[in-house]
């Protein structure tokens, strides 16, 4: 009995419970299960079987896991791979539109679904192309009714079939004049036929055209008395004496500068120039080429935009010896000829002239009414008569000095031409042209048997051959030099590229030291750069102008001296 209390007492909810003999039966504790066990008294208790371990309220989970932040790079313990791969918490941003969230899925934007009943829409569809009106778009047309729909027919034929997008009347299509029978060819006039409507062009009576025609006349007699009158061509000996003692003039090589000019040998060891020892000034305008006198290298001649042409010493005083003057436009090109006795000018004024280096007279005049971007002397001996000049209009055209007459035309390229270099013992030339391509010629036959154009190349218009005649410097317009091999193929170096100038839009001229070591250019922020050959490596680099330089030379002769000119107007001498 006593054990029975106890039992009952642990089960109860409260200290203040009644003793199990006083209890009544249906104020058992919920939790227990009431039974019903007789004692020798004959009364009856009720006793609770008691659950030996504790009921605990489970906390009911909100998250399913715990949220790793995607951004993050580590964590401290190891994840599970729910919680790993659990998706993102929270609900979706109201706020973000779906061109925002969502990928473009066509060219102009996101064009987001829309639901229309497809019966509506193929209702609506035919009664526009039909009618030329439909239902408002702002009506949702799956609330419509088939009555509704027929009020709004009824209403947009009110309207006079204007449609929700037009505003005024609707315009009649122009009609154009029936022209008769297809089966006569000179009467029919099918779908060329005039528009009814359209008014023929006034023309100008007899006397009216008769004056048009005299004022048409005078502007192209203007205009070609412009363009075929050549300046008037002078020159100016800047010296005393254009002789010496022993009467020779300029042109005859110094021996007394230290150096033997005469000589065919190169240096054997190049080195890099460091400062600057004359600056040539005479030039009112940008410098646009120089060129060294063939063989001796002991006088430079430079072009001008001031439209002049000047001869100057190298050695010695380094005087300014003579100034060519006969081009109405800036000068783009120079050229000598083998000896050096005379040379050829290309002009913006779209004359070519022939010049005696000696006495500065103008010996003949060349023009193919285009504009000469280069000119080049066939350096064969035996053809010292001809040229070629690079044009304008695409075509490289070759004069014959003695009749002064075009003798043959290399129409082949897409773009004007910019630069031609004799290879292969002059029985090839190349040239590159604004097509951004590089053809090989043979001599006189005007048809190109190599042609070099990648997707990948840019236009080059400068190109130089190495001494050795084994190799074309091209500076190319993506900033770099390439090196195309001037022998049988003609393929590109790749292993041969100079970078780290910048030359894009300008035609800086590229030279080697004489002895194979270095690449030297000019570039668009006026230095002067020295690249190594074997290497490529950019060894040196000098702030040569304060404007564009845009020819760099090695002297032949010479270890170290470079000279440079800009268009700033000043010719440099370093070493």
């Amino acid at each position: 009995m006593a054990a029975a209390a106890a039992l009952v007492a642990y089960g109860s909810d409260s200290d203040s419970e009644p003793e199990p003999d006083q209890a009544h039966p249906d104020q058992a504790h919920p939790d227990s299960v009431a039974h019903l066990q007789p004692l020798k008294s004959g009364r009856t208790t009720t006793l609770s079987a008691l659950n030996s371990a504790p009921e605990v309220a489970v906390k009911e989970d909100v998250e399913t896991g715990t949220h790793l932040d995607p951004s993050l790079k580590e964590v401290n313990y190891n994840p599970n791979y729910e919680t790993m791969f659990a998706p993102e918490f929270g609900p979706v941003n109201p706020f973000k539109t779906q061109q925002m969230s969502a990928p473009r899925n066509m060219l102009s934007g996101y064009a987001e679904p829309a639901h229309v009943n497809d019966f509506m829409f193929e209702q609506q569809r035919r009664t526009f192309s039909t009618f030329g009106y439909a239902l408002d778009p702002s009506v949702d047309s799956s609330q419509v009714s088939s009555s509704s729909y027929i009020g709004a027919v009824d209403e947009a034929e009110k309207k006079k079939g204007l449609t929700v997008f037009e505003s005024g009347p609707k315009k009649e299509k122009r009609k154009r004049v029936k022209g008769g029978d297809a089966s006569e060819i000179d009467t029919f006039l099918g779908p060329w036929a005039k528009f009814q409507d359209e008014k023929d062009v006034a023309k100008p009576s007899e006397e009216e055209q008769k004056e048009l025609d005299e004022i048409t006349a005078k502007r192209q007699k203007r205009g070609k008395n412009e363009e075929e009158s050549p300046a008037e061509e002078k020159t100016i000996l800047h010296v005393k004496d254009a002789y010496d003692y022993q009467g020779r003039s300029y042109l005859h090589i110094p021996q007394d500068v230290g150096i033997n000019l005469r000589s065919a040998d190169t240096p054997d060891k190049c080195y890099l120039p460091k400062k600057q020892l004359h600056v040539w000034t005479g030039h009112t305008k940008g410098v646009s080429a120089i060129r060294l006198f063939p063989a001796s290298g002991h006088l430079l001649l430079s072009c001008s935009m001031d439209c002049k042409i000047k001869l100057w010493e190298v050695y010695s005083d380094r005087r300014c010896l003579r100034t060519f003057i006969g081009h109405s436009k800036a000068v783009r090109d120079i050229c000598f000829n083998n000896t050096g006795s005379q040379f050829l000018s290309a002009a913006y004024d779209r004359y070519l002239k022939l010049w005696d280096s000696e006495t500065g007279q103008c010996i003949s005049r060349f023009t193919n009414r285009k504009v000469p971007y280069c000119v080049k002397f066939n350096p064969d001996e035996e053809k010292q008569n001809l040229f070629v000049a690079g044009m304008s209009d695409k075509k490289i055209v070759q004069f014959d000095v003695r009749s002064g007459e075009v003798v043959q035309e290399y129409d082949r390229h897409l773009g004007a031409v910019n630069t031609i270099t004799f290879v292969d013992e002059n029985r090839r030339f190349v040239s590159t042209s604004d097509d951004k391509s590089l053809r090989v010629w043979e001599w006189d036959i005007p048809v190109d048997f190599k042609y070099i154009a990648e997707p990948s190349m840019h236009s080059m218009p400068a190109v130089t051959l190495s001494p050795n005649g084994k190799w074309l410097a091209c500076q190319s317009m993506d900033n770099q030099i390439l090196i195309f091999g001037a022998q049988n193929r003609f393929r590109l170096n790749k292993k041969k590229v100079f970078k780290g100038h910048m030359v894009a839009g300008y035609a800086c001229q590229v030279d080697f030291s004489p002895d194979m070591s270095y690449v030297v250019s000019g570039d668009a922020d006026g230095k002067l750069n020295i690249w190594d050959w074997k290497t490529t490596k950019l060894y040196h680099r000098i702030k040569a102008h304060e404007k564009v330089c845009i020819s760099a030379l090695w002297h032949p002769h010479e270890t170290s001296k470079v000279i440079t000119c800009g268009w700033d107007g000043q010719i440099k001498l370093w070493d």
